[in-house]
């Protein structure tokens, strides 16, 4: 097992981020199978910073009322301080320090764009980002670790954010220095597909440095 400088055994969190419009709890299931797979990895998944637009128990990291090609950059850096401080709570309540232990974002739709956004600027330590169906939505120049790592997974058939975008977001990280691996889905809407969770399986085992079974 990987250790860390002061001797004990590194921890492995993984930060699951939902889309626009939902909740947390959306994404619990896909956190407790990643548990059952693989008991030592912590996980938390936490509601957005603002509510919803839309009213109801839901929950979004920025506003897409009136976003636009063009202000979508300037929503994500304005979401940063509200999100990064919610990072740093969950970091706090499991003892976990990003770079010392490992972590990984995984975000689908909205809480892709929002995971891409600290892997582009390393603004913390990231063993991996995992992007089911986002985009690299934040403004130039960007700035990536030296083992900067990335799995973008999207479906063929998304009506809601085409799969270009990720296949746009692979080609500007890869260019900016960091490692991408992807997926692209044919057939497949905006969803978490059960294809793409059994590869992003392999890659969280990678990056953790599981030991097999």
């Amino acid at each position: 097992m990987p250790v860390s400088a002061e001797g004990r055994e590194m921890k492995k969190l993984i930060v699951m981020l939902h889309g626009v419009g939902s909740s947390g709890a959306d994404l619990e299931g896909l956190g407790l199978f990643v548990q059952q797979v693989m008991p030592e990895v912590l996980f938390a998944s936490p509601n957005g910073t603002e509510p919803f637009d839309g009213g109801g128990d839901a929950w979004q990291w920025f506003s897409l009322a009136g976003v636009t090609e063009q202000n979508r950059p300037q929503r994500v850096i304005s979401a940063r301080s509200a999100f990064d401080a919610k990072l740093q709570a969950i970091f706090e309540q499991h003892d976990v320090t990003p770079g010392k232990d490992r972590v990984i974002l995984l975000g689908f739709s909205q809480g892709s764009i929002m995971a891409l956004d600290v892997l582009a600027t390393s603004r913390f330590p990231l063993a991996g980002v995992v992007a089911f169906s986002g985009r690299l939505a934040s403004p130039k120049p960007y700035h990536v670790a030296a083992d900067a790592s990335a799995l973008l997974i999207h479906g063929m058939a998304d009506q809601v954010i085409p799969w270009s975008e990720s296949e746009a977001a692979a080609a500007a990280l890869t260019e900016a220095g960091a490692e991408v691996e992807t997926l692209f889905e044919p057939g497949v809407v905006h969803t978490i597909s059960a294809d793409g969770v059994s590869q992003a399986l392999g890659y969280i085992a990678e990056r953790f440095e599981l030991d097999p079974e």
